[in-house]
């Protein structure tokens, strides 16, 4: 029996054009830039809001909830790690309020940045910012986008629940199973065809 165990995947760092980035004021939350994670070269690109816990308070490298529940639903779903690349709206995790709405028109630019650079066959939103964001439309929702396939940007799009949702509400847990399989079924057409 193949049993799942999450783990802690590769993380991206930053170019070095970025690494030191100040533009949208996320610095002054202490938190370090996050690129993203996974495989760079994979044909899936899921989008995050925020790299969220990365350390325990130790500073140890920890696997939080949002990665444990994406993991095991990807597993679950077919898709393997090296299909996967996991990046972020926000490259830094924000610690106290901040203009929302402005803050991620600004970090945009670096997701924008490396979509050109990765091209991935496929994008995979996670959650309502990931979603609103990408698809540039502040009342876009991923209740009434999941199951389906959009061309956003150019890209092969669908969206999903956010697996910290899925987590806090088991519900919704299936549904991103469903949402993952979706993007398993149709990696396995373009790799078919």
């Amino acid at each position: 029996m193949n049993l799942f165990c999450p783990e802690i995947w590769l993380e991206e760092l930053p170019p070095e054009s970025e690494k030191n980035c100040q533009e949208c004021g996320l610095f002054e939350h202490g938190t370090r830039m996050v690129w993203g994670e996974g495989n760079p070269e994979a044909p899936i690109m899921a989008i995050l809001d925020n790299p969220g816990a990365r350390e325990n308070r130790e500073g140890e490298p920890m696997i939080c909830g949002t990665r444990q529940t994406l993991q095991q639903a990807a597993y679950e779903a077919g898709l393997t790690k090296d299909s996967l690349y996991v990046t972020y709206v926000l490259k830094r995790k924000p610690i106290r309020a901040y203009d929302k709405e402005k803050v991620r028109h600004i970090c945009s630019r670096h997701l924008t940045q490396q979509m050109e650079k990765q091209q991935p066959r496929l994008v995979l939103c996670l959650g309502n910012v990931a979603v609103q964001t990408f698809f540039q439309n502040l009342d876009a929702e991923v209740k009434r986008l999941r199951g389906s396939w959009y061309d956003v940007r150019g890209y092969r799009t669908t969206a999903a629940y956010h697996p910290l949702a899925a987590r806090r509400r088991p519900n919704l847990y299936p549904l991103l199973v469903q949402d993952l399989e979706l993007v398993a079924a149709e990696l396995g057409k373009l790799n078919s065809g």
